[in-house]
């Protein structure tokens, strides 16, 4: 059985159409049946559904007295049926666009504790502008994933002080230390319609600032962790600038640095931390990916983790050149702006995905879309 967990606050609209989508799939027998959790987050107008979709997928909606942010997702997954397997994680401005993800969790081996969905953004499937620019290769995003109902439970869920921003990494993180891995599939695609209400610039580069420094701070290797805390304040920062949020961004840095000394460190070894920012998977696609003899590449679209990417470059023995090179190397380890990328360049020197998964996953969409033709 599956569990749909949807936290929501003072957007009943969005939740109402969400959950629209959600009765488009029916009652899913196949999986045993679902149900949704709604977990109000304290909205101002209490939140008030019917017990039962139309298709008969029954509904539960939890009123929380404050605004808990993701932690509300753990309140929820504890009121889920006992027969529930998986929980399947959404904002409540996303739900998935066809049942194909009832398929990716019966194909799931029993080490993968959480599979990412191909998360698009945009008001219809017709109205599709790019991919989610979240994640890694094993980082998942929090509005498009499905969760064994166990692991979550022996991970202790999200952790409660992050509010909202990279509390996704932070678990993400535990499951991988638990010994479980994260699977991204082609076949659990996500609208994520990313509505503007109630996103406060200011908060969330503050939240950014605080809890990806946190994230370093307890599972970085001693070796990079200074270089690490140092490299996510600059990207904060320059988040801020572009977001002219700055406020924002030193109101999170004043509270890193008053709260970083009290996280508790289990640090990751070097090959685990190397996967977990998506490093080793840079340097085995590479590898595999770059035509042969190949020692220039030029650095193509680059977002979020380029520095993996340069990184691996750097230990394959590819130099970077601005133009001309042998390769172009997609410089993101973002599943959703790589795979964007790997579709809608056509011209020029060979095109190298850094994560092995991408080149698979591109053969399942058109060109400007990213939907199956």
């Amino acid at each position: 059985m599956i569990s749909y967990i949807i936290p929501t606050k003072d957007r009943h609209d969005e939740l109402m159409r969400t959950l629209g989508e959600i009765n488009r799939l029916g009652r899913q027998i196949g999986m045993g049946g679902a149900e949704v959790i709604v977990a109000d987050n304290a909205s101002q107008t209490p939140v008030e559904l019917p017990d039962q979709l139309p298709c008969g997928t029954a509904v539960r909606t939890i009123r929380l007295e404050q605004n808990t942010g993701a932690a509300a997702r753990n309140i929820a997954a504890k009121h889920a049926d006992e027969r529930c397997d998986w929980l399947i994680m959404l904002d409540d401005d996303s739900a998935p666009l066809d049942s194909g993800f009832e398929v990716a969790i019966r194909r799931a081996s029993p080490d993968v504790a959480a599979i990412s969905a191909d998360v698009f953004l945009g008001q219809t499937e017709d109205t599709i502008v790019r991919r989610e620019d979240g994640g890694l290769p094993e980082v998942f995003v929090g509005c498009g994933v499905a969760i064994r109902r166990s692991a979550f439970i022996d991970a202790g869920g999200y952790d409660e002080n992050f509010g909202f921003y990279a509390e996704e990494y932070d678990l993400s993180a535990k499951l991988l230390l638990a010994g479980k891995r994260i699977e991204f599939s082609p076949i659990f695609r996500v609208l994520h319609r990313k509505v503007s209400s109630g996103r406060d610039m200011h908060l969330i580069v503050e939240r950014l600032v605080r809890n990806n420094g946190w994230t370093i701070q307890r599972y970085a290797p001693l070796g990079v962790l200074a270089e690490e805390l140092e490299r996510s304040r600059e990207r904060c920062r320059f988040i801020a600038e572009k977001e002219n949020a700055i406020a924002g961004y030193e109101a999170g840095l004043a509270q890193l640095e008053q709260t970083i000394g009290s996280q508790r460190r289990t640090p990751m070894d070097d090959a685990m931390w190397e996967r977990f920012i998506g490093l080793a998977a840079a340097r085995e696609a590479i590898k595999s990916r770059l035509p042969r003899g190949a020692t220039s590449a030029e650095v193509i679209a680059e977002g979020k983790n380029a520095h993996v990417v340069r990184r691996a470059m750097r230990d394959l023995g590819v130099t970077e050149v601005k133009s001309g090179g042998q390769a172009q190397i997609i410089g993101t380890m973002s599943p959703g702006p790589m795979l964007d990328a790997l579709e809608s360049t056509r011209q020029g020197a060979p095109v190298v995905a850094p994560w092995l998964a991408a080149k698979r996953q591109s053969i399942f969409g058109d060109v400007s879309t990213g939907f199956a033709a």
